[in-house]
């Protein structure tokens, strides 16, 4: 495989950051994954940070080096990352049930599988044009799909955060699940939460993702979308893929030619809950640390 992969995610003007995102590799696969926490404290991130990790972990131990059925695996890792964090939230007695929502993404032959719940998206542009993307499990959706509101209406509507459909939470998930989707040299997945498309249209999305190198265009929109959005900006996490080697000037593609067959490449960020000053004195080490150990706990149990 070829392809150059990018991940990042920002605070925003939130006062904590809930999204989680990580992509991970072996000789023949590709994995990418990104969450958007919800719940208070600091368990939306808890939440977020279980569904990135334990589908990257069990990428690791099934990617032996591919994958036997794309879809299945994501729908599974899915529904186990729901168990997890709904088992966090029974065993810790918390008074309300931490959620994210969860789009993930697996390459491998030259094709793509993709599965999402709630409104965390991904779209596969192919030169700069949009091929396809996720539909939001958001009442906003509901609306547009009923002829009810306008697509411009759907970004600033008083329901658009309302999401039916999620990880986490007394209802099991509806995992949706993709075509199988035949990719093409220089063809670019972006997945990435609603702080980053809510601001963008889809016409800026592909012409910045076609402009430049993957690592500087998915940078570039952050940077537009969070100056858009100002100083009660969402949280913005994504993760963007240009797929073979298309000979675009300043793109590098990493080729996994030379990769052992058992060994598994993993990008994920450490569990953090930094915060800005005002909340500084609510969150303590010994509240991240046990944090921290329960979601061990919790990917040791469910991610096999």
């Amino acid at each position: 495989m070829k392809f150059s992969v990018y991940q990042t995610s920002r605070q925003g003007g939130r006062k904590y950051n809930q999204d989680r995102a990580a992509y991970a590799y072996s000789r023949e696969a590709l994995l990418m994954v990104v969450a958007d926490g919800m719940g208070g404290h600091f368990h939306g991130e808890v939440a977020a940070q279980i569904a990135v990790q334990l589908i990257s972990e069990m990428f690791r131990n099934q990617a032996q080096p591919l994958l036997k059925d794309p879809h299945a695996f994501l729908k599974a890792a899915m529904h186990q990352a729901h168990e997890a964090i709904y088992h966090y939230a029974r065993e810790n007695k918390l008074p309300d049930f931490p959620r994210t929502t969860c789009v993930a993404c697996v390459i491998q032959k030259n094709t793509a599988w993709w599965a999402h719940v709630g409104d965390s998206r991904l779209y596969l542009f192919r030169r700069g044009k949009l091929v396809a993307r996720t539909r939001d499990h958001s009442r906003v959706q509901q609306l547009f799909d009923s002829g009810r509101i306008s697509e411009a209406q759907m970004n600033t509507h008083p329901e658009r955060n309302k999401i039916y459909n999620c990880l986490g939470g007394k209802i099991p998930p509806e995992v949706e699940l993709s075509p199988r989707s035949p990719l093409k040299d220089g063809d670019i997945l972006l997945l990435c939460t609603d702080g980053l498309w809510g601001m963008l249209s889809v016409n800026e999305l592909g012409s910045i993702l076609d402009a430049y190198p993957i690592n500087r265009a998915v940078d570039e929109l952050l940077d537009h979308a969070e100056l858009r959005a100002g100083e009660g900006g969402d949280n913005l996490s994504a993760v963007g893929v240009m797929w073979g080697d298309p000979g675009k000037s300043g793109e590098q593609p990493l080729s996994t030619a030379v990769m052992p067959l058992n060994q598994v490449t993993t990008r994920l960020d450490a569990f953090n809950a930094s915060r800005k000053a005002d909340e500084a004195l609510q969150i303590t080490d010994d509240d991240i640390e046990k944090a921290i150990q329960e979601i061990q706990a919790a990917i040791k149990k469910y991610s096999k």
